[in-house]
């Protein structure tokens, strides 16, 4: 158990280093907060559930796709819940530079759902598979740069992410 109890603390050191590198800082300009706040703004439930339903009401996606993109939104977000009330991690103490939508940390919903996503889509259009995974991931990482994610947190949630996807790819 000491063992154990001790590489949790690393790896806790290590992602608590990281956010502090990677995180603006109170003297950040206004329009990189902005930038970053409107790259996390993509990973939110207004953009990530209109991103499933705008394309399928539009008609520009099939329906059967629409329903792969909602069943990886909605696995991975139930697994996001149900880790975050069970481990519990207290977000950064650090400056947050938006509002945090609970108080849980890990894992991150914002990664999830971008990725989540961003990866469904990518596999249906592979000719924007490059730009779509990106956009996913660059959404992760705008949560650690504004101070409500550390990095593993981020990770865990990408994880989730992927293998949702590639479950549902698998059994679809």
């Amino acid at each position: 158990m000491a063992l154990a109890a001790r590489l949790v603390h690393r790896i806790d050191a290590q992602d608590r280093t990281l956010l502090l590198r990677w995180a603006l800082g109170e003297d950040a300009g206004a329009l990189s907060r902005w930038i970053w706040i409107g790259i996390t703004q993509l990973g939110s439930a207004v953009f990530t559930i209109g991103s499933v339903v705008l394309p399928w009401w539009l008609g520009a996606v099939p329906k059967a796709l629409s329903i792969r993109v909602a069943a990886a939104l909605a696995i991975s977000h139930v697994i996001v819940q149900v880790v975050k009330r069970c481990v519990n991690r207290a977000r950064p103490d650090c400056l947050a530079l938006i509002s945090l939508p609970d108080r849980f940390s890990f894992p991150s919903g914002h990664a999830t759902a971008s990725l989540a996503i961003t990866l469904s889509y990518a596999i249906a259009f592979p000719a924007f598979a490059v730009a779509l995974t990106g956009l996913g991931l660059t959404v992760g990482f705008s949560r650690v740069v504004l101070g409500v994610h550390y990095p593993g947190d981020v990770a865990v949630g990408q994880f989730i992410a992927a293998t949702t996807v590639a479950g549902i790819v698998l059994f679809s």
